[in-house]
Parts: C-alpha cells; structure tokens; sequence
C-alpha cells in the first residue's frame, strides 16, 4: 500500500484482555500519563500493518505473524490518514514483553477496565469499542455496545 498516511495503532487481544502502554508524564506530548495501545509514526513506505507490527516490537519486544492482524480501521487526524488495527490472540506469554524505553509500564488488562478508564485515549476506546460492535461470534460481559451487528 502507497496511500499516504501517518501512523498505525494495534489493539493486541487476547481473549478478553488488551495490551497497554501507559504514555509518559510529559506535559509536551500528546496524551501525556494516558493509557496508550502500541503504534506510532509510519516510516519510509510500510504498509499500515508494517508500521503497527515494527512499533509493537519497538515498544514492547512482540513479533506478531501479519495474519493475525483481523482488523483495519482507516480514520483521519490532524495530521492525515492514520489506521486501526486489531489482532487478537488465544494466549499470550508475557515473559515475551521487553520493554522499550517509550511509556511509564505496559499492562494486559480486561477490555472493561480499558473502555471505562478515564485515562484511556479516547479515539482509541471509540474505536475498539466500533470493532467489538462488528466483531463476530464474541460478547464481553459488562462491555457497552458489544453486540453482533
């Protein structure tokens, strides 16, 4: 993919759990002490999964197959196209986290605690939660509009 487009986030599912990043305290950077999803900037001519799959192994040492990627969501920002992407798991071997050097901590946490956090990142819960709505065959407890369409 050529299109122009800025950057990539993942949500990285498993089971009823999700990957975070708690961004730094840096009142200079966007979302400073928020929960965070892995991604970032796009470089060179990756595609959306290349930029969401090198800045998870960037942040947090995971190498993920691109066939797990199950889900890409196009949305624009200030700054242009940016994408969306899910990939959920059946397990997951946290001894395989190294993490970098970008964020406070990383937690798995339940999909419920993220969505209802106020410190979560706001577009990201928005459009996890537009997934969730479409995603077939599965249904949180306690999630808000989790519902097969």
């Amino acid at each position: 993919m050529t299109e122009p487009f800025h950057g990539a986030k993942i949500a990285h599912l498993v089971e009823d759990q999700i990957v975070t990043i708690l961004r730094d305290d840096i009142p200079t950077i966007p979302w400073p002490d928020h929960w965070d999803l892995p991604g970032g900037g796009r470089e060179g001519n990756e595609t959306p999964v290349e930029c969401a799959l090198r800045e998870l192994h960037e942040e947090l040492g995971l190498t993920l197959d691109p066939a797990s990627v199950n889900w890409l969501m196009r949305d624009t920002s200030p700054l242009g196209f940016r994408w969306f992407l899910v990939a959920e798991l059946p397990c997951f071997d946290t001894s395989m986290v190294n993490f970098g050097n970008e964020g406070q901590e990383w937690r798995l946490v339940k999909l419920d605690w993220y969505l209802s956090h106020e410190k979560a990142i706001s577009n990201h819960k928005e459009r996890l939660r537009t997934y969730l709505r479409h995603r077939p065959g599965k249904l949180f407890k306690g999630t808000e509009n989790h519902r097969n369409l």
